[in-house]
């Protein structure tokens, strides 16, 4: 796992992430989607295991799960694991608000 920050200040982190939307940022060259409720952001795959929709163009519901646009199927933003649907779980990557911006961690 490698690190990468994003934004210089906690304040600018969570300017770049509105609460309940949906972003796609790229990492060394792979595309992931982000979002936040509060404080707390959530980092996964941009697409869905299931058939490689765009997670980007999902929504996040009142139980904190991202939807698959293309077949409604639900992921927990916390952890991945699908909740409605037959695939594999939503790979998801450990993030931490700082005073620094936001740290996130995936594989490269």
């Amino acid at each position: 796992m490698k690190e990468f920050v994003i934004g210089n200040t906690l304040e600018e982190a969570l300017s770049l992430v509105p609460e309940g939307a949906i972003k796609k940022i790229k990492i060394d060259g792979k595309l992931f989607g982000i979002t936040r409720r509060n404080q707390e952001f959530f980092v996964f795959d941009a697409f869905c295991p299931h058939r490689g929709a765009s997670l980007i163009q999902g929504s996040i519901n009142q139980k904190g799960e991202i939807i698959c646009p293309l077949h409604q199927y639900r992921f927990e933003l916390k952890g991945g694991k699908v909740k409605a649907g037959y695939c594999p779980d939503l790979e998801t990557y450990p993030s931490e608000l700082s005073e620094i911006g936001l740290k996130i961690k995936v594989p490269i």
